[in-house]
């Protein structure tokens, strides 16, 4: 694409992301008890289901279902759905969010970092869901 061809649109923020899972109430039970999102909506024929993260929707996909079987193998240490995603946090408590982590059994991986984001730098600290899949918390640009 040339500088000169430009979208007849806009791209305002990421509505949703969607991540295959092989045990979705294992899924569910981490983003909603440790990550406090909440079951927006659910779509048993598709094998779908939609959780509240702030604005956006982190949407779970069960691997055996209509939508999960047109995606190949599922994330494990050799493949993974996506390297990661950020979940903005407020406010960023890092011996709260160890805590908790600790209580559910879900490691921490490294230090807090100063990393770039949406608002700029800020504090980010590195988790993976039960499936694998990377999710950063990241605090306020400071």
């Amino acid at each position: 694409m040339t500088g000169s061809m430009r979208p007849p649109f806009s791209v305002l923020r990421i509505d949703h992301v969607v991540l295959r899972v092989k045990d979705v109430e294992r899924a569910i039970a981490f983003y909603r008890d440790v990550l406090g999102c909440e079951i927006e909506k659910q779509r048993d024929d598709l094998g779908l289901v939609h959780l509240r993260a702030g604005s956006n929707l982190i949407d779970l996909v069960t691997h055996d279902g209509p939508l999960g079987r047109q995606g190949g193998a599922l994330a494990g240490k050799e493949g993974r759905n996506v390297d990661h995603f950020c979940l903005r946090i407020e406010p960023f408590d890092e011996a709260a969010i160890r805590d908790l982590m600790a209580q559910h059994g879900v490691p921490v991986h490294g230090e807090v970092q100063n990393n770039f984001g949406a608002e700029g730098n800020g504090p980010s600290i590195y988790i993976a869901d039960p499936d694998g899949n990377g999710v950063e918390l990241k605090g306020a640009a400071g």
